[in-house]
């Protein structure tokens, strides 16, 4: 027997729902003029900084306890295409959650520059446990599988491979510089360098390009209103800060910094 669904939560769903899409344009419009103090643009004024491998771990969090919380009270907590696509959330935020916080602590980045604001860390905790909210839900509840969308033989095939295939090669690319840069940085005790090798030949941010990526394979898995949201505001956040990056670089290493590359997809932009 499926769980019901109050008028209550399915108001706040669609409501959540609609404000992730209405948050977009303004997380872009407000990074053009603020750049998030953390990593290379830290700077004092948005409270006590936290040990990045902490930071990251709170912060992130609410994507793995509140979807376990939630999962329960899916009519489709039983269902294999839901537990699918849910597997691949999972399988990016234990990276982003668990794993990621322990390569900080090995790397041996930590406090000072390398800590996160506490301001940026509640802001984060904030949106991951509203996101968290409406992707649990739109899976496990409000998506239904019987439409068209999965029941349409070689269209849905075909669109699941292809949005797989993006998500897997987003998230290695994201893993993959994510860990140059953590090398990177340990090998310079600390010191910036210019990033080298693979993706960074073309953009300086790889790390967000691939996590761009990844989100956009997922919402083509998905294929909901809820997943295609947050595949936009992934790129309303990251698109700016990789400029912001981008722009950075240009400052620090000034005619030995590569004129080629592109801030975060190649070629264009």
């Amino acid at each position: 027997m499926a769980p019901p669904v109050s008028l209550a939560d399915e108001s706040l769903f669609y409501g959540a729902v609609l404000a992730i899409y209405l948050f977009s344009p303004l997380s872009v419009f407000s990074l053009l003029f603020v750049t998030v103090p953390y990593g290379k643009h830290y700077r004092a004024g948005w409270g006590p900084s936290i040990p990045s491998p902490i930071s990251w771990f709170l912060m992130e969090s609410p994507t793995l306890w509140l979807s376990l919380l939630l999962l329960p009270f899916g009519k489709h907590r039983y269902n294999p295409i839901a537990l699918s696509i849910l597997s691949l959330f999972f399988l990016h935020y234990i990276n982003r959650t668990l794993i990621y916080p322990l390569r900080l602590s090995r790397f041996g980045i930590s406090g000072g520059r390398s800590g996160l604001p506490i301001s940026i860390v509640a802001m984060a905790f904030g949106f991951n446990l509203f996101n968290a909210y409406i992707q649990i839900r739109s899976i496990t509840h409000y998506t239904e599988y019987g439409g068209r969308a999965w029941t349409c033989g070689i269209w849905t095939a075909s669109r699941v491979a292809i949005g797989v295939g993006i998500f897997f090669w987003g998230m290695a690319v994201n893993v993959r510089s994510d860990l140059s840069l953590l090398r990177l940085k340990a090998e310079g005790s600390g010191a910036y360098k210019i990033p080298r090798g693979g993706w960074f030949e073309l953009v300086s941010c790889p790390n967000y390009m691939g996590e761009v990526a990844e989100w956009l394979g997922w919402a083509v898995v998905a294929w909901s209103p809820a997943a295609f949201g947050f595949a936009l505001f992934t790129a309303a956040n990251l698109v700016p800060r990789a400029r912001s990056h981008h722009k950075w670089y240009l400052d620090k290493f000034g005619e030995d910094y590569p004129r080629s590359r592109k801030a975060v997809v190649p070629y264009i932009f």
